[in-house]
C-alpha cells in the first residue's frame, strides 16, 4: 500500500500542459527537474490526526539522519521515477527508547508529468492523474498534501521536499 501511494502521488502528479515558461509567479517550468526528497510534513497539529503526527514525526525522525523515504526524479523528458520506502517503516520499541530504522527496501516507479511552474500532475500505471500545487523558495519545494493519497501524509498541510 505504501508503494500504491507513492506511486500514486508520482504518476498522478501529470502536469497540466502550458507553453508558457513560468508562471504568474515567475516560477521556471524547469525548476522541478531534479531529484527531490521529502523532508518534512507541515501540518496543523490542533486538527491533524494522530497518523498524520505520527507520519510527521517518523519522517522528521528519518530525515534527521539522512534517510530519505520518498523521492522523486523529475527528468526534463517529463518522465519520473519515484521512490518510496514508506511501506517499509518499522518502528522498533524496546528499553531504550523508540527506534525506526531507514529502510532498506524501496518500491520504484516510473510515470510522466506535467508542471506548468504552479500544478505539478502524474498519472499512475492505472492511467489516473493526481495534480497538486506547488511552490518553490530556493532548493525547497513544497506540495499540497491534500489529495496524494499516501497513508499518513494525505491532509491538509505540505509536504515538503530539498533537492539535491
Amino acid at each position: 500500500m505504501k508503494n500504491t501511494l507513492l506511486f500514486v502521488f508520482m504518476t498522478a502528479i501529470i502536469w497540466s500542459c502550458s507553453n508558457d515558461k513560468s508562471n504568474d509567479n515567475g516560477t521556471d517550468a524547469n525548476s522541478i527537474v531534479g531529484t527531490w526528497d521529502a523532508t518534512e510534513l507541515k501540518i496543523d497539529d490542533a486538527t491533524a490526526s494522530d497518523d498524520a503526527k505520527n507520519g510527521r514525526d517518523a519522517l522528521s525522525y528519518l530525515t534527521a539522519r539522512d534517510c530519505y523515504v520518498i523521492t522523486f526524479i523529475f527528468k526534463e523528458d517529463l518522465s519520473v521515477v519515484a521512490e518510496n520506502s514508506v511501506n517499509y517503516i518499522e518502528v522498533n520499541v524496546n528499553a531504550g527508547g523508540i527506534d525506526i530504522p531507514c529502510p532498506t527496501q524501496k518500491d520504484t516507479d516510473s510515470s510522466t508529468y506535467t508542471f506548468d511552474g504552479k500544478v505539478l500532475s502524474i498519472v499512475d500505471n492505472q492511467g489516473m492523474t493526481v495534480s497538486a500545487d506547488v511552490t518553490f523558495d530556493g532548493n525547497t519545494m513544497a506540495i499540497d498534501a491534500t489529495g496524494l493519497n499516501i497513508p499518513n501524509f494525505n491532509v491538509s498541510g505540505q509536504l515538503v521536499f530539498q533537492k539535491r
